[in-house]
C-alpha cells in the first residue's frame, strides 16, 4: 500500500509540473510564436490603456525582452519563490506562491484567489453532497426496478437535468422561489462559522442548480452499472448463499459501481473548485470563476492564469485522493 501511495504521489507532482509548463507555452510561448512584439505581449497583462512607461516596465518584469528558456526558468522561480515587479512607478513583491501579479491592480494574484475560495469550497461541498446522494439513490432504485413508472421518471428528470444548462434553470428557480413565491432570500455566501444556518439557506438555491446538472449522469452511470452488476455470475451465487437481497444489492452489486462513481466525482468536484463560472455568475456569487470572469472583462490576464494554475492544482489533488480511494474501494488496484 505504502508503495502504491508513493507512486501515486510522485505521479501528481510531475503531472502538476507538466501542466504548469502547458499554462506557460499557451500563455507566453504561443502568442510570442503567432508574430506578437514584447510590447503587445505585455499590454495584454495591464489591462485597459497603460502607459507607455507601464508598459516598458511589465516587458522587463514578465521577461518577454529575453530567450524563450530564462523567460520560463524566471516565471518558474517566481512561481515557486516569489518575485519583484516594476509597475512602472513602483516595484512591488510577490510573495510565493505567486500565481501571478495583477499590474492592472497591483496586488497579487493569489489573496485574490483564497479569497474567493471559501465561497466556491462552499458551493461544491453542499452541491456534491446533493447530488451524490439523489443521483446514487436514483440510480440504484431505477436499477431494481426497470421499466417501471419511478425508473421513466427519474431518467427522464435526469435526462432534463443534463440537457438545460445552468444559465436557464437558474433564472427560473430565482423567478419562482425568490422573486414570485418568497420563500428564499437571494442567494447570498455568509461564513459557516459565522452562522451555519445562514451559510446553508444562503446558497440552498445555486447547491439545488449544480446538483441537478450533475445528479443527472450519477442516476444513469448508477444505473448502468448496477444493471450490468446485476446479472454477473458473482450476484447470483452470493444469493444461492442464503444472502438477503439488501446485502447483496448494498455490499456486491453497489460496490461494483463504486469505482467509475468515483472516477466521475474526482474530476467534476475538481473542476467545481477551480470555479464553477456559470452558476457563481448566475446568483452573483464572488468565488473563483467570478474572479476569472472579472479578469477577462478587464483584460487582466494575470488574474486568469492565476486561476487556471489554481483550477488545475485542485484537479490534479482531486484525482490524486480518487486515485488513493480505488485501493480503499477495490484491492486489486493496489495489487497492480
Amino acid at each position: 500500500m505504502i508503495t502504491f501511495v508513493v507512486r501515486r504521489l510522485a505521479a501528481a507532482v510531475v503531472l502538476l509540473f507538466v501542466v504548469s509548463s502547458a499554462t506557460f507555452v499557451i500563455f507566453f510561448v504561443i502568442p510570442k510564436l503567432g508574430g506578437q512584439t514584447p510590447e503587445q505581449l505585455a499590454m495584454q497583462y495591464m489591462g485597459k490603456s497603460p502607459t507607455p512607461e507601464a508598459v516598458a516596465a511589465a516587458v522587463h518584469s514578465l521577461g518577454f525582452d529575453r530567450p524563450v528558456y530564462a523567460q520560463y526558468g524566471n516565471w518558474l522561480h517566481t512561481l515557486l519563490a516569489g518575485g519583484d515587479f516594476d509597475t512602472g512607478t513602483v516595484v512591488k513583491h510577490c510573495p510565493a506562491p505567486c500565481l501571478g501579479f495583477s499590474l492592472r491592480d497591483q496586488v497579487a494574484v493569489l489573496p485574490r484567489v483564497t479569497d474567493a475560495f471559501p465561497v466556491t469550497l462552499s458551493l461544491t461541498i453542499g452541491a456534491s453532497v446533493l447530488w451524490l446522494l439523489f443521483g446514487v439513490a436514483a440510480g440504484v432504485l431505477s436499477a431494481l426496478r426497470p421499466h417501471s413508472l419511478f425508473d421513466r421518471l427519474a431518467m427522464g428528470t435526469a435526462l432534463a437535468g443534463v440537457s438545460v444548462p445552468i444559465f436557464v434553470t437558474a433564472p427560473l428557480i430565482l423567478l419562482l422561489v425568490v422573486y414570485k413565491g418568497n420563500l428564499l432570500p437571494h442567494p447570498a455566501y455568509h461564513p459557516f462559522f459565522g452562522d451555519p444556518l445562514a451559510w446553508a439557506r444562503g446558497l440552498l438555491l445555486p447547491w439545488i442548480v449544480l446538483a441537478f446538472q450533475f445528479a443527472a449522469l450519477y442516476a444513469r452511470l448508477t444505473r448502468a452499472g448496477m444493471l450490468d452488476a446485476i446479472g454477473e455470475d458473482y450476484i447470483r451465487t452470493a444469493r444461492a448463499k442464503g444472502l438477503s437481497e439488501r446485502r447483496v444489492m448494498a455490499k456486491h452489486a453497489l460496490r461494483a459501481v463504486l469505482t467509475p462513481v468515483l472516477t466521475i466525482f474526482g474530476m467534476d468536484f475538481g473542476l467545481l473548485l477551480g470555479g464553477a463560472v456559470l452558476t457563481e455568475s448566475s446568483f452573483d456569487l464572488h468565488g473563483i470563476g467570478k474572479v476569472a470572469i472579472d479578469g477577462i472583462s478587464n483584460n487582466d490576464l494575470p488574474v486568469v492564469l492565476g486561476v487556471v494554475l489554481f483550477a488545475a492544482t485542485f484537479i490534479i489533488l482531486a484525482n490524486l485522493i480518487v486515485d488513493l480511494l480505488y485501493g480503499v474501494v477495490d484491492p486489486r488496484v493496489r495489487k497492480e
